[in-house]
């Protein structure tokens, strides 16, 4: 059996495209600088922003709203806060923005806090993602699941007690988009329109390949989904994934490499620069990293064998790098692995079900998980383990040995993690 053409055809070749792209990286972010310089020089901005969250304070004399806002005109995510309730601020608001003079390089790449003063608050615009919010929110009582159904449809932000639930029950993968939504999205959208294709394919144009002019649509529908929901990057980073598979499929290149995913991270970042600093981004890379380890050491199980492997390898080998930046520990946590499999079946049928107006039905199972009560505690990986545990992870794409020493690791990290809660 012939094996499929390289990413790379040589290490040099490889070596050559990484120089290039991380001068092209560097380039950008010269030029990022310039523009931080040029806006810390201003006193002041009037600016139209939108709001990503809002959510209120009180300091023990009166309440306040933080706000996490996106300025387009400044391509700028900042916090800022205001005496103005919560519920009275809307999606769009018009600012004036005060540069904070300490404001370092990074605030700018990231999300710093800035103070500014609300000029006016926008009339909501009805468009189409906010009637489809309103068709959603209006099929539950209960406003923490309705915030948890537009999180995972529209990407919006989540409740801040349902949020603080989730990452305790280690389920915050399943409500980010990212790749796993778009792999079930497009499997789901192959499954009912492939037949409509080939109808049509197979009475006037049967010399085309219908598995290629599909992977092109369903392509096209996901690229708007992702400008719909406002491009996450971690959205952004499994589409050009996608896009750029589908095209080496085309054309019988080898996907499963780890020069294919340096390649597109480097790319995605000489894209969107402030990538560099985006959790969201890394812990996605890192997933998909970890997918590609499993793949290459278990390619020869089947197909069910393989889902079982990567639900609960990811779980173990992931929660290392979970654990040097979320520090909850909670036993609940441990039906992580359980809970993506059953969200394969969950999300698209609780899709059919929302468009027939009955969404509600899984509410009552879903106030129960997102209730639980549980004892828990905090644990953060002190940085010199991380920093060694990234290093074997990056051994481990080149060695079985070191492989299976990352899962032994990675299993005993779990145990000992975990132990505590009936020890």
């Amino acid at each position: 059996m012939l094996e499929k053409p390289k990413f790379f055809l040589t290490l040099k070749e490889f070596w050559l495209t990484m120089f290039v792209l991380t001068l092209l990286l560097f380039a950008r972010l010269f030029f990022l600088y310039q523009d931080y310089v040029e806006f810390k020089a201003k006193p002041f901005y009037y600016t139209d922003v939108q709001v990503l969250q809002a959510y209120e304070k009180y300091n023990g004399e009166a309440y306040y709203t933080i706000l996490k806002l996106y300025a387009p005109s400044l391509d700028l995510n900042f916090f800022s806060r205001t005496k103005i309730r919560a519920k009275e601020i809307n999606a769009k608001l018009r600012l004036k923005l005060f540069p904070h003079k300490k404001m370092t390089f990074f605030d700018y790449l990231g999300t710093s806090f800035m103070f500014s003063k609300v000029n006016k608050i926008y009339e909501d615009e009805e468009n189409l993602k906010s009637d489809a919010l309103i068709f959603v929110e209006k099929q539950h009582d209960n406003e923490m699941i309705a915030s948890f159904y537009k999180a995972i449809y529209f990407a919006t932000p989540l409740d801040k007690t349902l949020r603080k639930q989730v990452s305790s029950l280690g389920i915050s993968h399943l409500i980010a988009l990212s790749g796993f939504h778009l792999a079930i999205l497009s499997a789901l959208l192959f499954f009912l329109l492939r037949p409509l294709y080939r109808f049509f394919q197979q009475r006037y144009f049967p010399y085309r390949f219908d598995l290629y002019d599909m992977g092109f649509f369903i392509l096209l529908i996901l690229a708007w989904y992702v400008w719909f929901v406002d491009a996450p990057p971690s959205l952004v980073r499994s589409y050009a994934m996608m896009a750029v598979s589908w095209l080496l499929l085309i054309l019988g290149v080898e996907l499963l490499s780890f020069t294919f995913l340096m390649s597109i991270v480097l790319l995605l970042l000489v894209i969107f620069p402030k990538m560099l600093l985006s959790l969201a981004f890394w812990l996605s890379v890192s997933g998909v990293f970890y997918i590609f380890l499993l793949l290459k050491h278990f390619s020869k199980f089947n197909k069910y064998a393989m889902t079982l492997f990567i639900s609960f390898g990811i779980f173990l080998l992931m929660l290392p790098i979970v654990h040097l930046v979320f520090p909850v520990v909670n036993p609940w946590q441990l039906s992580s692995p359980f809970l993506s499999l059953g969200f394969s079946l969950f999300y698209p049928l609780s899709m059919s079900l929302h468009l027939l107006g009955v969404g509600n039905l899984f509410d009552a199972l879903l106030v129960k998980l997102f209730t639980l009560s549980t004892n828990e505690h905090t644990f953060l990986l002190p940085l010199k383990y991380g920093i060694l545990y990234l290093f074997l992870s990056l051994w481990a794409s080149y060695s079985k040995k070191i492989f299976y020493l990352l899962l032994v690791l990675s299993f005993a990290f779990t145990i000992w993690l975990f132990m505590g809660f009936w020890v």
